[in-house]
């Protein structure tokens, strides 16, 4: 039985910190949108979307409004469109961007993924079709989110596709330098991606998902950060077991909305994703969790182990919660995005190579990071290349959403505004990579990737 003071928790988690659930998020297989007429193949996505995502945005308003749980973002994924593309007679996608945009602001959500390509192994023609159209998709578009999929604990990495997208970095920047290299914020570069992510801007529909799903990513850093304000130096086996306690409950949370939705929608429900995902809001920090457990300053030493600690718990707590929790579930490390991050990136505490250890223990990777806007390609593909070895030896999900911003150099803040925040350009090493990435070819994958 539920109980009054169980209920103004929960109410108090809405009102106070800063709980919500981050995204409603529609899954659509576009696999027979295909055709060999380009412009069929875009009518025929743009009607598709139009058709199934008709009702997302009122059916999450609804619930809402009904149950008085804050739903901020509805947004659709879709079939990578390499694959949707390859039937189609044209050397130009970018026209399959604009189906994808201009369907997402007729059903008003607030973002659409899987303008993608997957090529840890290989490029498929559709595939570098694709990637060279990303540039010019991205800074044409204002709802279209990419990503690439560069490696794989099964394939190795594509060191070929890691130093074509350095490039495709440089070049979306370039062409959106006007909002400080935005489009880049929408791209994310993929090691071992899932199939079942709901959250931006690395969402895609994956092959082995249903025809239509309906998925939920949920977020709650102030929550976990209240909770451990109630145990002042307690041992960490206190530590773990209330973050699992909070995660447990923001889990449950997550899935009523989700069965809910999918009730409403006549759509099957996929997977609740539990990820702490910040934002610019103060109470809302991952990093303020981490300083919480006693550290000074986020990014300085014990960082990576209170962090392993917070991952592995909320991981725990939301698996108790629900038989269903997928997507990346654990906590998000986006800089720009946190206002702890942003404050430790400030003051020299947390820099690019704590971060990549800290993404050895967390959900993602190096996320919403700005670098100066001279950042040369090479040096991107090669930030993208450790991130990629991180997730590939790890057996985990890692991915890259960086940002040359153009103009800016150390020190300089980049402003996106919204839950994307500002970013603090922080320093890359001025030592060269190039001869590194020049070599091409494909890093095999590790010995244990032979499992069968």
């Amino acid at each position: 039985m539920i109980t009054t003071s169980e209920i103004l928790q929960t109410i108090n988690m809405f009102d106070q910190q800063h709980l919500d659930v981050r995204t409603i998020t529609m899954g659509i297989s576009l696999l027979d949108c295909a055709d060999p007429d380009p412009k069929a193949a875009c009518q025929k996505i743009y009607d598709k979307i139009c058709r199934r995502a008709e009702n997302l945005v009122a059916t999450g308003l609804d619930i809402e409004r009904e149950f008085g749980i804050p739903i901020v973002n509805k947004r659709v994924s879709v079939t990578p469109i390499s694959l949707v593309a390859a039937a189609s007679q044209c050397n130009d996608y970018v026209p399959f961007a604009a189906a994808l945009d201009r369907a997402a602001k007729t059903v008003g959500i607030n973002f659409i993924g899987g303008y993608s390509a997957l090529v840890q192994k290989g490029f498929t023609e559709s595939d570098r079709k694709l990637i060279a159209s990303i540039p010019e998709a991205l800074a044409t578009t204002d709802l279209v989110c990419s990503s690439v999929n560069v490696g794989s604990t099964k394939a190795g990495i594509n060191m070929d596709a890691v130093a074509e997208m350095g490039r495709v970095l440089k070049k979306t920047a370039a062409l959106t330098a006007d909002s400080g290299g935005f489009g880049c914020a929408k791209l994310v570069i993929f090691a071992n991606a899932v199939e079942d992510n709901p959250f931006m801007a690395g969402a895609f529909h994956g092959v082995g998902e249903p025809e239509t799903v309906v998925s939920v990513g949920i977020s709650g850093p102030g929550v976990v950060h209240h909770a451990l304000k109630q145990v002042p130096g307690q041992p960490f086996d206190v530590v773990a077991e209330t973050i699992k306690k909070t995660a447990f409950r923001i889990t449950r949370m997550g899935q009523l909305v989700a069965q809910e939705a999918s009730q409403r929608l006549g759509v099957p429900f996929g997977i609740v994703d539990l990820s702490l995902a910040p934002t610019p809001a103060v109470g809302d920090s991952v990093a303020r969790i981490l300083e919480e457990m006693g550290l000074e300053v986020c990014g300085t030493h014990g960082t990576t182990a209170a962090l392993a600690l917070l991952n592995d718990a909320v991981k725990k707590g939301g698996v108790m919660a629900s038989n269903h929790v997928g997507g990346l579930s654990g906590a998000f490390i986006p800089v720009s995005e946190d206002e702890g991050m942003i404050a430790a990136a400030q003051m020299g505490a947390l820099q690019l190579d704590k971060l990549e250890a800290m993404t050895c223990v967390c959900s993602v990777g190096l996320d919403m990071i700005a670098v100066p806007g001279d950042t040369t390609a090479e040096t991107l593909s090669a930030i993208i290349a450790d991130e990629a070895a991180i997730g590939m030896v790890n057996s985990k999900t890692t991915a890259v959403r960086i940002i040359p911003a153009p103009g800016k150099q150390v020190g300089d803040m980049v402003e996106f505004g919204g839950l994307l925040g500002s970013a603090p350009v922080m320093p890359v090493h001025p030592f060269s990579s190039a001869g590194f990435i020049h070599r091409g070819g494909r890093i095999p994958a590790p010995m244990q990737s032979l499992k069968n």
